[in-house]
């Protein structure tokens, strides 16, 4: 199985889920993704949904704030990067309940921001420029029903985005979880189980 902490450090496994990318309940989603890389050239380097979530069927959609270059190295916005936040990401959500394929995750922000192994932080241009594309998302996921805001900076877009399904999507509930940066998680040992509960609660409301 190809589904475990940091798994997409491996090419052989990068290789099979990047094939996955086309079938059927992904090609929209793939086809989003390649349509934002034309839209901002070749200097934009942009990750693809992770072919291991839910592609079209997902419930819930987890929003952060922008790509890192472990995305960008490995080609997908996925809970199985080499990195230390996907991997405290993937454990919680395993310990909470939360079954994958009801998932998916993305940024508002598509692209990378910064330049080597050292992202910048977001500014408020960069999300100006990236909510259309989190927006012209929404349609594509017909089963949505959460959308949970992770992380502070994620969670700037809270009033926006809230206004956006107040006119369109009245049927989504946006909530929000910590960041499972190792910064938030290790600073105190009651962090950890804070990011739990909350996706415990995410899973309940997906139980519904």
């Amino acid at each position: 199985m190809d589904d475990y902490p940091k798994s997409l450090g491996n090419e052989n496994i990068r290789k099979k889920r990047t094939k996955l990318l086309k079938l059927k309940h992904f090609l929209p989603l793939t086809i989003f993704v390649n349509e934002i890389r034309k839209e901002q050239g070749v200097t934009k380097k942009i990750p693809y949904f992770d072919s291991f979530d839910g592609g079209v069927f997902a419930e819930c959609l987890f929003v952060l704030e922008a790509p890192g270059s472990k995305a960008v190295r490995s080609g997908f916005v996925s809970r199985n990067n080499p990195d230390e936040t996907a991997k405290n990401f993937f454990e919680m959500n395993n310990i909470a309940g939360i079954e994958r394929d009801k998932t998916i995750i993305w940024n508002i922000i598509p692209w990378y921001i910064g330049s080597g192994n050292k992202i910048r932080p977001a500014k408020q241009n960069d999300i100006n420029k990236g909510i259309p594309y989190l927006t012209r998302l929404l349609p594509l996921l017909p089963h949505l029903r959460v959308i949970v805001l992770v992380g502070r900076k994620a969670q700037k877009i809270h009033a926006k985005l809230q206004a956006e399904l107040n006119g369109n999507y009245k049927n989504i509930t946006i909530l929000t979880c910590f960041h499972p940066s190792p910064v938030f998680v290790n600073r105190k040992p009651q962090n950890k189980q804070l990011i739990v509960g909350q996706l415990k609660k995410i899973n309940s409301f997906l139980k519904e």
